[in-house]
This record gives structure tokens, sequence and C-alpha cells, in this order.
């Protein structure tokens, strides 16, 4: 009798075994992303929070756990282990874009994708995984519990897995259900199988978005009595967008730390070819709204023109050019359907980045191949996006660790930033000193290329990094706005090929104050287009531009528009 009680008795180390062996088919490669430093600690917590949702049937059927424990095993080793495989080969985790990719994938490309990369190294590790797996699952024994608490502990994972988010997104923060759903989504991402189940469901949503868009795209009539004054003359024009990179922390705009020092280099050697604009700012300081605007004829007046007149793609296309698209940004994600429409109005792609975080060390080298392929491309007229990761939060993941040259406190660090702040304020530097090899390198490659025509370089907004007093600020938002979430640095390159035959002169005209969300025009003229509705007083480099008012805000609440000018006064 005596031992039967013992046997039923509730046992803390079968808890802590049930709990590893689930946590192991999720957390395992999260620990190793974390540890090595790839990526921050959301992965690992978001796959421990919800492995630990199979606690809820397993406990109710103590006495059969690890038939049970084995049922759920199987289904997370399937799904953990398709991520192992692939991390493996990869380097970096699975994620949307990829499932994106896999869901698209026909089977005669899965068999092909099998027997390249089914290596002697991917068995090894799936067998290693497989046997720690087992191992785990004979360590099970039943975890006893009154049927009471069973329902209690089990209601209690439950509340915080779904109930929590759901008062925090649906009812405090009042968003609609659709956006509640989607936050668990994104969690569930980093635990199997979930990352499949909602991976696919996400998938279908945002390719139904996406397509929606594409749809509208291919409705809005093409441009007007449109003149491309170049006519059929072979050329290329390359447009790289940077990602939140204040110019107030490049050396090349007057900062004090050498941020630039291979741009600064191109504009002493180079003084023609690189026009450096000083005054240019952004109406937006967040990429999809920044570039709806940049991309498009929308403005912060006039948002509504995204929907009914082309976008700098479509208008390439018209004029004859095979277009590229370049980018190490997440692409099938929620926020980022947008970019990934735009880009699908082009030619041809290349999806760079393709891990579940953005917080990971994915560097922007990794444009440099396709964008030489794309170089010497045959086509007679190219254009080609390259859009970067940039300095984009978390700035130490922008740049390799053995490239880190701001490391200390010095003079221009503001005097009242803790040590965790002067990392990032030294990292967003850094990033800065990595995104001016990536920046240089285009334009280098671009030159060697020797085609005939021009690059520009922006970025589609800033970042206030303890730059604005009270130095407090890190980050950006419409709400507090700084100046230096709004500063952009703005760059063109004119190829000595371009300028044999164009003489514009760009440098006298980098002091004209300006806003990207005019960019279109700005375009237009340097590629010499024009068409029904071409607005020269519109263009940096024409010479009837006019200074247009540079109103920040959210247009879609007018009364939040304000001038950037009348910032911090």
């Amino acid at each position: 009798m005596v031992n039967s009680t013992q046997a039923k008795r509730f046992s803390w180390s079968a808890l802590f075994w049930l709990l590893i062996y689930f946590w192991y088919f999720s957390s395992l490669l999260q620990i190793y992303v974390v540890v090595t430093g790839q990526s921050n600690t959301i992965g690992l917590r978001d796959s421990l929070l919800y492995s630990t949702l199979w606690l809820v049937p397993a406990l109710f059927f103590p006495q059969r756990i690890r038939l049970v424990a084995g049922i759920i095993g199987i289904i997370l080793w399937l799904s953990s282990v398709i991520a192992l495989a692939y991390f493996v080969v990869y380097g970096h985790q699975i994620s949307q874009s990829v499932m994106f990719v896999m869901f698209e994938t026909n089977t005669n490309e899965a068999g092909e994708f099998l027997q390249q990369y089914l290596s002697v190294k991917v068995v090894a590790v799936i067998l290693i995984y497989t046997l720690i797996a087992i191992f785990l699952w004979t360590r099970l024994k039943p975890v006893n519990m009154p049927v009471p608490a069973r329902m209690l502990v089990s209601l209690l994972v439950l509340a915080i897995l779904f109930g929590a988010p759901y008062y925090n997104k649906g009812i405090k923060q009042d968003r609609p259900m659709a956006n509640v759903i989607s936050y668990i989504n994104s969690k569930l991402a980093y635990a199997a199988p979930w990352q499949f189940v909602s991976g696919y469901f996400l998938y279908k949503n945002q390719l139904a978005n996406m397509e929606e868009l594409i749809r509208d795209n291919s409705k809005i009539p093409p441009l007007e009595n449109f003149v491309d004054s170049n006519g059929n003359t072979p050329r290329t024009f390359v447009l790289v967008i940077g990602e939140s990179t204040s110019r107030d922390r490049m050396s090349l705009y007057g900062y004090q730390r050498p941020t630039t020092p291979e741009l600064v280099q191109l504009k002493q050697n180079y003084p023609d070819n690189l026009s450096v604009f000083n005054d240019v700012v952004t109406s937006r300081p967040y990429t999809i709204e920044a570039l709806q605007q940049i991309l498009t004829f929308a403005s912060q007046t006039e948002p509504d023109l995204f929907n009914s007149r082309p976008s700098i793609m479509n208008m390439m296309k018209q004029a004859g050019f095979k277009t590229f698209w370049i980018t190490n940004q997440q692409t099938m994600t929620e926020r980022n359907t947008l970019l990934t429409a735009f880009s699908r109005q082009t030619d041809k792609q290349y999806y760079l980045n393709n891990d579940m975080a953005q917080s990971s060390r994915i560097y922007d080298d990794v444009v440099f191949a396709p964008f030489k392929a794309a170089l010497a491309d045959p086509a007679e007229k190219k254009f080609i996006v390259v859009h970067l990761l940039g300095t984009h939060m978390r700035y130490e993941f922008r740049y390799p660790e053995n490239q880190a040259i701001f490391k200390n406190r010095d003079s221009l660090v503001p005097s009242n930033l803790n040590d965790d702040q002067v990392k990032d304020y030294n990292a967003y530097d850094n990033a800065q000193h990595y995104n001016d090899y990536v920046v240089s390198t285009l334009i280098k490659d671009f030159d060697s290329s020797k085609e005939n025509g021009f690059l520009v370089f922006f970025s589609d907004h800033g970042e206030d990094v303890f730059d604005t007093p009270p130095h407090e600020t890190l980050g950006r938002t419409e709400g507090k706005p700084t100046k230096v979430m709004y500063n952009v640095p703005f760059l063109v390159w004119q190829s000595p090929e371009w300028l044999q035959t164009h003489q514009l002169d760009l440098n006298d005209k980098t002091s004209r104050p300006y806003s990207t969300m005019d960019f279109i025009y700005s375009w237009s003229d340097l590629a010499g287009f024009n068409y029904q509705g071409y607005i020269p007083q519109r263009s940096l480099f024409s010479n009837e531009f006019e200074p247009q008012p540079r109103y920040i805000g959210d247009p879609e609440n007018k009364s939040s528009l304000k001038l950037y000018d009348d910032l911090n006064k």
C-alpha cells in the first residue's frame, strides 16, 4: 500500500524530464543561435514558452506518458529535423521566406534539394539529434497529479500562452482579433511543429495580400505621353536603398568619428562623379511607409496616388529596361508584404535574407555577387534595385564582430549614457562603418563594370541613437520625432561613360532642402524621362527646382502633419 502511494506521488524530477523532452525539439537550435551570438534571446524565450503547451495532453495521461510523449515526439522530430538540416546546410534558421519557397516548390525540385544537400554531415547531425531525443524519451516517468491540479496547470499554461497575448493586444491595446492571431503566430513560429502550421497559414494569407497588391498594380495605366530622351542608348541605372542610416553619424557629413572613410576617399578622388547632398530628409521614420512614397507618386499630401499611378519599377519597365531587385531584407513577413509586392514588379528577384529574425547576423555583403551578376546581364538597358539591411537595430548584428572599431567611451559619446547605452552608441557607429564598406563596394563594382549610367544611394529613414539632447532617445517614432530620425544620406554616382554625354552639374545643387517623398520626380529627371504629370519643380536636380514643404507625420491623420523644419524649435 505504501509503495502504491509513493508511485502516485508528484515528482518534480518527472516534470523536469518531461519539460526537457518537449523543449529539446524547439529550443536546442535556439540555444546554439544565442550562444554563438547569431541572434537575440527572443527565439529561445518563445520556443521554451510554446513548447510547454505539450504539457497539457501529457499531464492527462500519466500512466501512458511514454506512449503519448512518443506520438507527440514523432511529430516534433519530423518538423524540427527539417529546420535542423536546413540550419546545418545554410547556417541560419528556417523562416517564413524560406517556407514561402518551400510551399512553392514542386516534388522534382524537392528531390533535387535532397540529392544535393543530404550529405554525410547532415545525416550524422540528424542521427545524433535523434539518439538524444530517444534517450530523453527513455527518462520519462508519470507526472502524477490530482485531476483538479492537472486542470489548474493546464489552464495556467493556456492562459500564459494565449490569454496573456489576447489581453495585451486585444484588450489593453484594442487591436483587432486578426492582429492578435498574427502576434501569436509570430511567437509560435519558433516552436515545433507550429513553425510549419502557422507558416502555412501566414503564407496563404500573405500570398493573397501580395497577389491583391500585384493585381491592383497591374490595373494602373502606364504613364501618358512618355518620352525617354536617351532613346535606345545602352545604360544601367542603380538604386541602392539603405536602412535606418542617419547622415548625422557619417563622417562624410562631418561626424567626428571616421565612420565612412571609404566614401570620404571616393569623394576626394572623384569629386565630379560623386555628389553628396546634405539637406535631404525622409517623410516617415518607418521603412514601409517611407518607401510607399519614395518608390511611387504618393506623398504626404497625396498618399492615395500609391494606388492610382505607376511605381518606379513600372516606369522603368515602360521605358524598356530589364529590372532587378536584390534584397537583404526579410520578404515574406506580414510587415514586409508590400516590399515583396514591389519586388515582384521587377523581372528578376534575389531574396538573400531567409533568417527568422531581423536581429540576426546576415551581413549586407551578400548582395555583392547578385549585383555583379545583374551588371553582367546582357540586357542593353538595366535597372537594378539593391535593398540593404544597413544599420537596422540591433546594430551589433549588422557587422562582423572582428570589424568593431569603436569600442570605448570617448568625448563624442554623451556623458550621461550608461554602459549598455554606450555599447549601442558604439555599435551604431560600427554598423555605419560596415555600411560604408558595402555602399562604397557597390559604387566601385558599378564603376569597374564600365556601365553607362548612374547609381543613387539614400536611406529609407534615420535613427536617433542618443543623438538629440538630453540623449535619451533610442530608435525612431512619429510620436516623439527628432530631426536625426529623418536626416538621411543622399548620394549620386555618375559613371565616366555617363558624364561624357550628360553634362549635368549636380555639385552646385547639393545644399537644396529636399524630401525623398518627391524622389520619383528626381529619378525621372536624372534618367531623362518626361511624361504627363511630371513636375520639374519637385526634382532635386532640375534647374526649375522649387523647395517644397517637407511634411512629416502620418498622412492618414492630417492633423498630425508638421513641418520638418519646425522640429526641435
